[in-house]
């Protein structure tokens, strides 16, 4: 009758090269199938843009304030038929009433509040949003951001 001896060390290097075998066929043959580049699921997400109301305000040398409202970022870019949802923090002042040019889409922003917006252009060109409170230089404005559609 013969005995085979095995030392600690060969055994160990032998489990571990079958254990390293073992997976990588697993994960050659569990993933072989082709996958899809884009799926209908990531078509119909919707990106998120956030955006604040900001203030700037300054004394000139005669100690008159002087003030000035804007949206930050400026400008927003986003694609022809993406589905967007804007949502807008009011930072400064106590409220934004706007309209989005070229659209249908109105709405408030007010201090500490957060205004959600959906949404999706049919066409390319420039869109503004304007603060209806802040329009013009006389009531510490223009008050404007551009949505930008590619």
């Amino acid at each position: 009758m013969q005995f085979i001896v095995l030392k600690k060390g060969p055994l160990m290097l032998f489990l571990l090269l079958v254990i390293t075998v073992s997976a990588a066929a697993v994960w050659f043959f569990g993933t072989s199938g082709s996958l899809p580049a884009a799926s209908r699921q990531a078509e119909e997400q919707i990106r998120e843009i956030q955006m604040v109301t900001g203030e700037f305000s300054a004394k000139t040398s005669d100690g008159k304030e002087i003030e000035a409202y804007r949206w930050d970022p400026g400008t927003v870019f986003v694609n022809k038929g993406e589905k967007v949802r804007l949502t807008i923090l009011g930072v400064n002042g106590k409220e934004h009433p706007f309209i989005i040019e070229g659209t249908n889409i109105k709405g408030v922003v007010k201090q500490g509040e957060e205004t959600t917006v959906p949404l999706q252009f049919d066409k390319k060109g420039i869109y503004r949003l304007i603060c209806q409170m802040h329009s013009n230089k006389d009531h510490f404005g223009p008050m404007i951001a551009y949505i930008v559609v590619d």
